[in-house]
């Protein structure tokens, strides 16, 4: 029923990795559909553009290298939530995004991780 969808998905977070390991924070926020969510153990904030990029420059860059795996559920034609087990440098993560379907393209709304709090 998503066949096309997933391979979207998966091209989109293709190019999210691509620029997250280039560091290139502005192209990422391009993705994104503001004010995104944040959540994780017991709180959940809404970060703005601004937020995004200071926050995600601070993470991103330099030698980073990153393996995941990723499955969509798909809640309707516009709207998937992407778990992703992976690992960052070594280190074993597990969270989730949101993407919304806007004007025909795909973007991050919302991000899940514990242990941030």
């Amino acid at each position: 029923m998503y066949g096309m969808a997933y391979d979207e998905i998966m091209q989109w977070f293709a190019r999210w990795d691509e620029l997250a390991v280039k560091g290139d924070v502005e192209q990422m926020a391009d993705m994104a559909l503001f004010p995104i969510n944040t959540v994780t153990d017991g709180s959940a904030t809404s970060w703005d553009r601004d937020t995004f990029l200071r926050e995600m420059g601070a993470q991103l860059g330099g030698d980073v290298r990153m393996e995941s795996v990723r499955t969509p559920h798909f809640i309707n034609d516009d709207l998937v939530f992407v778990i992703t087990d992976g690992t960052i440098n070594g280190m074993t993560v597990r969270y989730g995004d949101l993407l919304v379907k806007v004007g025909g393209e795909w973007k991050f709304q919302t991000m899940v991780q514990g242990g941030w709090a």
